[in-house]
């Protein structure tokens, strides 16, 4: 199929290239446990994951940005009023688009081409991304909201860990900028042009280091045939038991003992 903005997300381009959110919904990331189970069920259109109010304020930014306002108005229009005002829990989207847009720094690097799309073969299987600001010959960006930019969040394994790393965006840093170099010869470096939700919004350009990406994509590598196996239905996929999906299935077979309500610690 030719990938267009309008199939993009469709459960039929889902099925024949893999992306990055695809790749986390299988792998998992540091903040957020992997479920195979739930991944096929997105993909087969049993299973949707629910609108929240902080991912409809980051959900508008991004529209905003991407010049999909109208769109995203029309496909959404339980956080509008009948006036067509912003509802008050949804009005802090407005505030944090008003604070980046007064920072030349911050357009200037959300000022290149906007979503485009880039598709190539990588380790067996076909993949596609869609970038939110991309300068050719430059850098590739992508926007990211988020409740905090300089929350510090607790690994068992890592310690304190920045938000770049434990939700995955490294991993989306190393994906896209492959993607790039396979379809241009260009490694290009990448920045998060990161906005807060806080009740004074917070912005930064952050560079994703390089040694961060490069390991990255060595482990993209290593889990993507799993992946590929998953989706043709060569192996069964694990269930979590943690996530929603997991919760909404559950089939109780027997009774627990208390210290396993806290699975690993």
């Amino acid at each position: 199929m030719i990938l267009t903005s309008e199939n993009y997300y469709s459960q039929e381009a889902n099925r024949e290239y893999l992306s990055v959110s695809q790749y986390k919904d299988f792998c998992g990331t540091i903040g957020r446990p992997a479920c195979e189970e739930q991944a096929l069920a997105k993909l087969d259109g049993r299973w949707e994951m629910g609108k929240t109010t902080a991912l409809m304020v980051g959900s508008y930014v991004d529209a905003h940005f991407e010049g999909t306002l109208d769109l995203f108005k029309a496909q959404n229009p339980e956080i509008f009023t009948k006036s067509g005002t912003l509802k008050a829990e949804y009005r802090k989207a407005e505030e944090i688009i008003n604070r980046a847009e007064r920072d030349d720094l911050f357009m200037r690097f959300m000022s290149g081409h906007k979503q485009v799309i880039f598709e190539a073969e990588m380790f067996g299987t076909k993949w596609k991304a869609k970038l939110d600001s991309y300068i050719p010959g430059i850098c590739i960006v992508d926007l990211k909201c988020m409740k905090s930019l300089r929350e510090a969040h607790y690994t068992k394994d890592f310690g304190m860990m920045d938000f770049v790393r434990y939700w995955g965006y490294d991993i989306q840093a190393a994906v896209y900028q492959e993607i790039v170099r396979i379809c241009t010869g260009e490694k290009l470096p990448f920045y998060i042009a990161a906005l807060s939700k806080e009740a004074e919004p917070d912005m930064e350009i952050i560079q994703v280091p390089q040694v961060w990406m490069d390991e990255r994509l060595v482990e993209v590598e290593s889990n993507t045939p799993k992946i590929i196996m998953l989706k043709n239905g060569e192996i069964r996929p694990i269930r979590c038991d943690v996530c929603d999906y997991c919760k909404h299935t559950k089939v109780l077979t027997a009774p627990i003992w208390p210290d396993e309500l806290l699975g690993e610690v």
